[in-house]
């Protein structure tokens, strides 16, 4: 069956590989939801894109999905920004959280029904803590708890990190994150035990306090999937640290293999430069539909290129982007306008009312095939508009199609792609 030939680019193997799910009837995927003190850029909507486009080519494929994604909404930069502006933690996060699901609506990025929080998931967090505990491969220190990541035989695989520079000297390193793309080379917090003062903490098996970042996503992947999953998806910047450590944690858990198929998306640029929130150079949706661009313009924009590539965002690129789109419509338009026009013509001539045409003009096939192949969107758009352009000259190819078949094939397609191409 076509539909079921998914080969992925594997992070964890460094290879391409053929999907396999581990359970034919259910198909887990983690995706990283977004950390809400702040609004989410274009650069991180990229990422939950290739989630959704994803998840949505499992559907079609007959698999049954169930997808996570979850908000941080408890971690250091939280608290600060919350501090800093003199308001709660739930006054800071509510209206960022109501933002992104406005903004997924409008770039069709479809979400579970409900969506787990690090705020909800702290007797989680609690649970997975006392376990590494008692196995020994966690540690209490002045208050605070922390892994070991030289407890864990298969640490920084994911990254590729050259172990054999670990420092001999013990290293703690108590901050949910830190600046940059660097790795820190020691061991890192799971628990930040209380201390007078902290304004949010909470009484647990394990100690009053609050679970830090670097075990949050484990507690909200094991309240809703358990410890077990097929695909473990972020942005590249997850490979920083902080994929490793949910690696490193759900399995020195279960014993057992968490997800084998990890995929990770690139960067989105500003102007030839990487688009970050601490840099101050970053475009939201919301300022290119202030600009009168479509949802579809830019869901289409950010697939509009393949997902492990770095993708430029430019006043130029924009728009380049969105034409390619807007002739693409224009194409699929005028052909089904030439379709049903013919068919008309030979309904009135033919007493049974029955058309000749019984085909579409095999854009599924091709579908099927760059998605098939870690997901090459621009390389079908690029190759259906092509076709299209041959079709369009051809009377004798137009006389075999099917306005009927076409529209098949199209919804079909745009069940995944969400572009609007059936309008």
């Amino acid at each position: 069956m076509q539909k079921r030939r998914l080969t992925v680019y594997n992070t964890l193997t460094k290879k391409r590989e053929r999907f396999k799910p581990k359970n034919d009837d259910i198909v887990k995927i983690f995706t990283c939801g977004p950390s809400v003190y702040r609004t989410q850029h274009i650069g991180n909507y990229r990422t939950f894109l290739f989630e959704d486009i994803l998840l949505r080519y499992l559907e079609l494929s007959g698999y049954r999905v169930k997808r996570v994604i979850n908000f941080t909404d408890v971690e250091d930069k939280a608290l600060v920004e919350a501090g800093r502006k003199g308001i709660s933690l739930e006054k800071l996060t509510r209206p960022v959280i109501e933002e992104f699901n406005r903004d997924c609506a409008r770039l069709h990025i479809k979400l579970p029904r409900s969506m787990p929080r690090s705020s909800t998931s702290v007797k989680q967090a609690a649970e997975l803590i006392g376990i590494l505990l008692n196995k020994g491969t966690a540690y209490r220190y002045r208050g605070n708890i922390y892994f070991d990541p030289l407890k864990y035989a298969h640490f920084g695989e994911l990254f590729g990190l050259d172990m054999s520079k670990w420092p001999k000297k013990k290293i703690r390193f108590s901050k949910d994150t830190y600046n940059g793309l660097r790795w820190n080379l020691g061991d890192f917090i799971l628990w930040h035990g209380y201390r007078e003062g902290d304004l949010l903490c909470w009484d647990t098996e394990i100690g009053r306090g609050r679970p830090a970042w670097n075990i949050q996503d484990a507690a909200m992947i094991y309240k809703e999937l358990g410890t077990e999953a097929d695909f473990c998806c972020g942005g590249i910047d997850n490979l920083y640290r902080h994929h490793d450590y949910n690696r490193a944690v759900m399995e020195s858990v279960s014993g057992k293999e968490f997800a084998h198929y990890w995929l990770h998306g690139e960067h989105v640029l500003y102007n030839a430069k990487k688009m970050a929130k601490s840099k101050g150079n970053v475009i939201y949706a919301q300022d290119l539909v202030e600009k009168g661009y479509s949802g579809e313009q830019i869901r289409f924009f950010l697939m509009y290129g393949h997902y492990r590539k770095k993708l430029n965002y430019t006043e130029k690129n924009f728009k380049r982007a969105a034409a390619v789109l807007d002739r693409l419509k224009r194409k699929i338009a005028d052909l089904f306008a030439i379709l049903q026009k013919g068919e008309n013509k030979k309904s009135g001539q033919n007493a049974a009312g029955t058309v000749d045409g019984t085909r579409g003009p095999e854009f599924l096939g091709l579908f099927y095939q760059c998605m098939n192949d870690d997901f090459q969107i621009k390389i079908f758009i690029n190759n259906v508009d092509k076709k299209l352009n041959r079709l369009l000259k051809d009377r004798a190819q137009l006389k075999k199609l099917n306005a009927a078949a076409l529209r098949e094939e199209l919804t079909v397609i745009d069940s995944v792609l969400k572009a609007g191409l059936t309008r």
